[in-house]
């Protein structure tokens, strides 16, 4: 069971116990049962949401450092207007900062136009590598908690079904699909919560790589410009 679906059953059992006897505090399979069928299809968001999250923190951290080592040489490199050397430092990394370099420097001798025609280009390709995943983060964000409504709908079926078999309104009648509805409620938004907080960090990373970046091809742009203007000059 991965770590959401635990961390939600734990949240909704501290919420559950106040209200329950001594010897009656419900344990966390328990909720699990209580939350009906409901609880297979937030269990996967849960599974599913904690799997990308591990996977795209490792993959953005394993980026970011990459990134970080290779715009300081360089732009040390470019400002020395070493673009030889400079692609041949991208040529070695597997950064995604070196991908777009390389396409500008690999048409640096073609001029300053067709070098940052070919860095938009590989700046695309770059950019959806990067964003991988979190569409299924913003997807199962939304996905979580509108199937704790879902559930929420059919405990109040269930609810409203006892009353009708039974003729009458009795508390033990309704309690067992009111229950269903307040704890699939609880789970979806429990789920939902964390994984929004992660998606909207790992946009916020994303965004950051893509200025350092922008930032390095521009100053690649500007030396070409540089050394174009020198060879009308000259």
């Amino acid at each position: 069971m991965s770590s959401l679906t635990v961390s939600a059953l734990l949240l909704l059992q501290q919420a559950a116990n106040p209200s329950l006897g001594a010897g009656q505090k419900l344990h966390l399979g328990e909720l699990w049962q209580a939350g009906g069928f409901m609880m297979w299809p937030l269990g996967f968001c849960a599974v599913a949401g904690t799997v990308i999250i591990v996977w795209k923190f490792v993959d953005l951290m394993t980026k970011s450092a990459r990134t970080r080592s290779l715009l300081g040489e360089v732009d040390e490199l470019i400002a020395q207007h070493k673009l030889d050397a400079a692609l041949q430092r991208c040529e070695e990394s597997k950064a995604p900062a070196a991908r777009i370099l390389k396409a500008g420097l690999r048409r640096h001798d073609e001029g300053a136009e067709r070098a940052m025609r070919a860095v938009e280009n590989a700046g695309v390709i770059e950019l959806a590598g990067l964003e991988r995943g979190l569409v299924w983060l913003a997807t199962l964000s939304n996905v979580a908690p509108l199937l704790g409504f879902l559930g929420t709908v059919v405990g109040m079926i269930q609810a409203f079904q006892a009353i009708q078999i039974a003729g009458e309104v009795e508390a033990t009648l309704v309690a067992g699909g009111i229950k269903v509805a307040l704890i699939t409620t609880a789970a979806g938004l429990t789920i939902a919560i964390p994984i929004n907080i992660a998606h909207n960090y790992f946009v916020t990373q994303v965004d950051r790589l893509v200025i350092s970046m922008e930032e390095s091809t521009q100053k690649m742009i500007d030396a070409l410009h540089e050394r174009d203007t020198g060879r009308a000059a000259g």
